[in-house]
């Protein structure tokens, strides 16, 4: 398909059909990656990385887990 490039402020604007930004999961808003590969320019929409805490827990070890860190006592009306 192809589309045209429009001014923004002192910048440049995609318009992105909405047929492709449905099928890309895109939507006004969404956080996407700009690169340059040879001389295409690739667009990719950016996923948020999903945690879950079995997999984090798994990965603490003797070797990476740090040590208990001393404070100073309260410092307001905190019961202790």
């Amino acid at each position: 398909m192809v589309t045209k490039v429009v001014k923004w402020g002192n910048s440049l604007g995609l318009r992105i059909p909405r047929s492709f930004a449905k099928e890309a999961g895109v939507g006004e808003g969404s956080e996407v990656d700009i690169s340059l590969e040879g001389d295409s320019l690739i667009v990719r929409p950016v996923r948020p990385a999903v945690y879950r805490l079995r997999e984090l827990v798994s990965l603490v070890r003797e070797d990476n887990i740090h040590e208990e860190i001393e404070t100073d006592g309260p410092t307001g009306r905190e019961a202790w």
